[in-house]
């Protein structure tokens, strides 16, 4: 009988679309454990949708000029299409500002509210007076108590993890205003977390000592020792689900209460439409329930959400929640407000028919315990000495093979040599390690069994050598190929859950489509049979050139200069001086008639410069910006009654004034008129 799994993937939130690290810290592993476990048969519901309400979605729509509801429509539309086309394989991909998430939502919290479990508190709350609105969490920033972080969160320091409230940082300031805001008072209610720190104790850090992960874990205990807190579920804001209780009008539950139970919303939107009963896949003790996250979302889904559950009493608490670190891109954070970040719908376009390849990098490359970086040359190398050299190298000898020597009709096979044997064993084995390492939420480490896989082909031909021994022993490469072709079948299963359309691909290839199982791999003697007619061999994989990467580094590098740009502050004036002092400042126009670069000195270039009264040297450290040949009859503005400076054992007896452009470069700082004469003052 099969199992039946529930898996849900963090809901991402609607105000932009979805980038490389969102990928590679949920989705991407989230699909690989789904797909594996459909394969094996399994009931799975593979549950997600789009996070829809708080205040960063009013925010963003009135700086986009546009009504919440286009923001929500417009972002869930892109991030929904860029999950199809990605390929992962979602049973249900919801929103939060369906109805019956609402229904859902508000009959969760009523449930809750009826049994006693909140405690309403009039409290004083951080508000933007310049807003003319109180703050939710993630719109204060301030220094953490903890760390001393400056730019935590108000809910949470991600420098050092710690759990927050809004009103426990040192120095708040509005996201909104950038003023700072005041306490005034408001009415909430809370969740006694404090409440649940035994049951949390017991079902954590006794129940999931050994099966959870270390950083998930980890965090758990630290947040549980520190002491918990009781925590708002509602918040004063417009955009939302209206709290469903008489007198908190103008109220909303608070997003990471309703995110949550978007799982469940979600479950029940997939159940209706499919003719099923959505209750066995969250009530029932024997079914599996798996929360794939982020690092940043292990408070909510570790302790509130399961505090929540625990609280209703109906519901099953996840049974493992495998949270990854995050992702850098090119050595730095990846930021959403910079632009700094591989966005998938871009990647789609740019790289067509690649999706495999970007799902490959980011599970070899994968933030499972610690952080990890994406960069463009890794993404080459995995692609081109990977899957183009190994994968896809042993599959198009095998098909191609098979349809020179025998029309693409699979040979009967001869008596099989120790050899032989030998792989084919190698090969029934390979299921059970990959399953061992996708159990334990190792996808690196399974990625790589299933290269192994590959890697155990290439070495079987090359070592077999089917095209030198065609001359001399037919019969025994019939045998070669037919063991060959079990090894390029078992492919097409275990890469499915990795490389989706490559699996498709390869099994159209082997005219093999929804034959095997995943267990058929290392329990049938035959995957592919003699006399089975195979297709004409299409590549798998094409080469990543370098044409194509230097292209994703340039638009990175734009991206770094448009911030540095951004970020660049005018410097602040300097003391106030006297005409008097401005006046002794003797700056004449001058033209360069000499330019040659300084001896071993990278940045200093010595011009002569007709002053108009005579002919000097001056050395500029100007020669990373300009040719010498190209400043020679250049208009510059001279400080000439500098006093002299030896620098490199030149004497530079003058200064050329310049500036920056927006780009950073450097520019002179020069007369419009190009016939202005040299030696007139500048006044």
């Amino acid at each position: 009988m099969s199992k039946k799994y529930t898996i849900t993937a963090a809901l991402p939130y609607t105000n932009g679309p979805i980038h490389i690290g969102h990928l590679a810290g949920v989705y991407v592993p989230a699909d690989i454990y789904s797909r594996y476990l459909r394969l094996k048969g399994n009931d799975v519901a593979f549950i997600c949708g789009s996070d829809e309400h708080g205040v960063a979605i009013p925010m963003k729509a009135k700086k986009e000029g546009v009504s919440p509801q286009e923001v929500i429509d417009k972002y869930h539309g892109i991030i929904k299409k860029s999950f199809a086309d990605f390929g992962i394989s979602f049973d249900n991909y919801s929103r939060t500002s369906a109805e019956i998430h609402h229904k859902t939502a508000s009959e969760f919290f009523k449930n809750l509210y009826e049994k006693g479990e909140f405690i309403e508190e009039v409290t004083e709350q951080l508000y933007d007076d310049e807003a003319k609105q109180f703050l939710a969490d993630r719109f204060v920033t301030g220094t953490c108590p903890k760390c001393g972080n400056e730019e935590a969160y108000g809910d949470q320091c991600e420098q050092c993890g710690s759990s927050l409230n809004a009103t426990d940082l040192i120095n708040p300031k509005s996201t909104i205003t950038g003023s700072k805001p005041v306490l005034k008072e408001t009415r909430h209610w809370f969740l006694p977390l404090d409440k649940y720190e035994p049951f949390l104790r017991k079902w954590i850090l006794e129940g999931h000592k050994k099966d959870w992960k270390p950083n998930v874990y980890g965090q758990v205990k630290s947040w549980i020792d520190e002491g918990l807190k009781p925590r708002a579920v509602t918040r004063d804001l417009d955009w939302g689900i209206p709290v469903p209780v008489e007198g908190a009008e103008g109220k909303v539950l608070y997003v990471w209460f309703d995110a949550p139970i978007g799982y469940i919303s979600s479950t029940k939107e997939w159940a209706e439409r499919e003719g099923k009963d959505w209750e066995p896949y969250w009530k029932d003790e024997n079914t599996k329930l798996v929360h794939f996250i982020g690092k940043d979302n292990i408070v909510f889904h570790c302790i509130i959400f399961p505090s929540m559950l625990e609280a209703h009493g109906d519901y099953i608490l996840p049974d493992n929640v495998p949270a990854n670190e995050f992702l850098n891109l090119e050595g730095n954070k990846l930021s959403t407000s910079k632009n700094w970040a591989v966005w998938l719908h871009e990647y789609l376009e740019e790289f067509p028919e690649k999706q495999d390849v970007l799902r490959y990098v980011l599970t070899a490359n994968a933030p499972e315990t610690k952080d990890n970086d994406f960069t463009w040359k890794d993404f080459q190398s995995r692609n081109n000495s990977e899957l183009v050299a190994i994968f896809g190298n042993f599959i198009n000898r095998v098909v191609v093979l098979t349809n020179k020597y025998y029309d693409g009709v699979i040979p009967e096979p001869g008596a099989f040599s120790e050899e032989d044997q030998k792989t084919l064993e190698e090969l029934k084995a390979a299921p059970g390690i990959i399953e061992s390492s996708l159990e334990r939420y190792r996808f690196r480490e399974a990625s790589q069994e299933l290269m192994n896989v590959a890697r155990l082909g290439n070495k079987y031909l090359a070592d077999a050598e089917p095209w030198k021994l065609i001359k001399t022993d037919e019969e025994r490469v019939k045998t070669i190929m037919f063991t060959a072709l079990q090894i390029a079948s078992a492919l097409a299963v275990l890469s499915e859950p990795f490389l989706p359309f490559t699996a498709t691909k390869l099994k159209r290839m082997l005219n093999q489509e929804g034959s095997l199982k995943w267990t058929d791999v290392a329990s049938k003697e035959v995957l592919i049979p003699a006399n089975h007619q195979v297709n004409k061999s299409e590549l798998l994989f094409t080469k990543v050139e370098d044409a194509d990467i230097q292209k994703q580094l340039d638009k990175l590098e734009a991206t770094k200069k448009a911030n540095e740009q951004a970020n660049k502050s005018l410097e602040p004036i300097k003391d106030t001086i006297t005409y008097e002092d401005f006046a002794k400042l003797d700056m004449r126009v001058g033209t360069i008639v000499e330019a040659d670069k300084m001896p071993k000195a990278k940045k200093l270039l010595v011009l002569k410069v007709d002053t108009g009264l005579d002919t000097r040297t001056i050395v500029s450290g100007i020669a990373e910006h300009f040719k010498p040949e190209d400043i020679v009859g250049k208009k510059v503005t001279v400080l000439v009654n500098l006093a002299p400076r030896k620098l490199r054992g030149v004497e530079s007896e003058g200064m050329i004034l310049m500036t920056e452009n927006a780009e950073g470069k450097l520019v002179f700082v020069n007369p419009d008129e190009a016939d202005t004469p040299s030696g007139v003052t500048i006044n």
